[in-house]
């Protein structure tokens, strides 16, 4: 089998030359579509957002699957809007409440197909009857935990959950804190909370509890302005696949990422969304019982205290998140994903002929 390598290509919106996204989509899709023509592959990757390659090998008559490097974002009768992070009501009543906004939510989806068909018309392709047209109906999948998804009343075409599919930088090992208090590992993001409030928040908050704390900056270089108390370790980077499974908490922003790391490790969270995706996997993690969310209004040392402590004592969040770890090490995502794009290659799984 053949796989093409993402051609590196300048179309996309700047200050100087500001193009409306599927104009960058339009201009994307012809380069990429060299790249399927002079490689030949047996089948086409790409990401949920990166429609170029998706309609590059559409254009070609190449096989194509989506890959979802989260939570599957299309929703279904009485679910919350994806991102706002609201949970899945639990009763008939809370599942008419949000079904209020499905009418809202339908008229942006048709904006989306109407936009994406227009695109499509100038590509020389045909219109698409259904939403979602940027997620594949050979092959979608989606990379998290199975217990992380709400149930659908009806399953989405060709979709599979395949777990978490986790890659992390080499690393060594960091020194932990010493003494044997539980270990609570603070992990923010690296692409939100640049001004690292959540990261001085967590120090604060746990400065007295009876724990050890191991902090990273991400990569954000001087930690000059932030205050180590004497039960913690301040460091510029760590391996979470190292480090993790030594941990009994995990405090983050709940990027997907560091979610799936967590879990993987059986560690429950303390999630801090601080925007967009995050809200949605704190409001799963909840959901799941894997973790405690405390809203972005309360990520102070007061809120973050009394989230750490009750998080420690929960017995029910420790056993679920080990759970999810029992999963992982009986499943291999990698395995599965591959088996499934081996299958669409050879013609194994039926085609959307819209």
């Amino acid at each position: 089998m053949r796989f093409a390598p993402a051609p590196e290509y300048h179309v996309f919106p700047t200050q100087e030359r500001p193009l409306k996204p599927y104009e960058a989509v339009r201009r994307a899709t012809g380069v990429t579509r060299e790249l399927v023509v002079a490689e030949r592959p047996d089948v086409v990757v790409s990401d949920i957002l990166t429609l170029a390659p998706a309609l590059a090998a559409e254009l070609e008559g190449v096989p194509w699957a989506t890959l979802i490097p989260h939570v599957d974002p299309r929703g279904a009768p009485g679910f919350p809007p994806y991102s706002v992070g609201a949970r899945l009501p639990r009763t008939a009543l809370g599942r008419r409440a949000w079904s209020a906004f499905d009418p809202l939510i339908a008229r942006g989806l048709e904006l989306g197909r109407s936009e994406l068909n227009e695109t499509r018309s100038r590509l020389g392709l045909g219109p698409l009857a259904h939403v979602h047209g940027g997620i594949s109906r050979q092959l979608a999948m989606v990379a998290t935990f199975p217990q992380l998804e709400y149930p659908r009343p009806e399953p989405e075409p060709a979709t599979h959950v395949v777990g978490p599919l986790q890659w992390e930088p080499p690393f060594g090992d960091v020194a932990l804190p010493p003494g044997d208090a539980p270990l609570v590992l603070v992990a923010p993001s690296t692409a939100q909370d640049r001004e690292g409030r959540m990261l001085a928040a967590a120090l604060e908050a746990m400065a007295d509890l009876p724990v050890r704390v191991l902090a990273s900056t991400n990569k954000r270089g001087d930690v000059s302005g932030h205050t180590v108390p004497a039960n913690a370790r301040l460091v510029d980077w760590v391996s979470y696949s190292r480090t993790m499974p030594l941990c009994d908490l995990v405090v983050c922003h709940v990027g997907h990422g560091t979610l799936m790391r967590a879990l993987s490790a059986g560690v429950p969270v303390v999630a801090c969304p601080a925007a967009g995706d995050m809200n949605e996997n704190a409001a799963r993690a909840a959901w799941a019982g894997v973790g405690v969310r405390l809203p972005r209004r309360l990520v102070t040392a007061r809120g973050l205290r009394l989230a750490v402590q009750r998080a420690l004592a929960d017995g029910s969040l420790r056993r679920r998140a080990r759970e999810l770890a029992t999963w992982s090490g009986q499943h291999d995502p990698v395995d599965r994903a591959a088996t499934l794009v081996e299958e669409l290659a050879a013609g194994g799984l039926v085609r959307d002929t819209n």
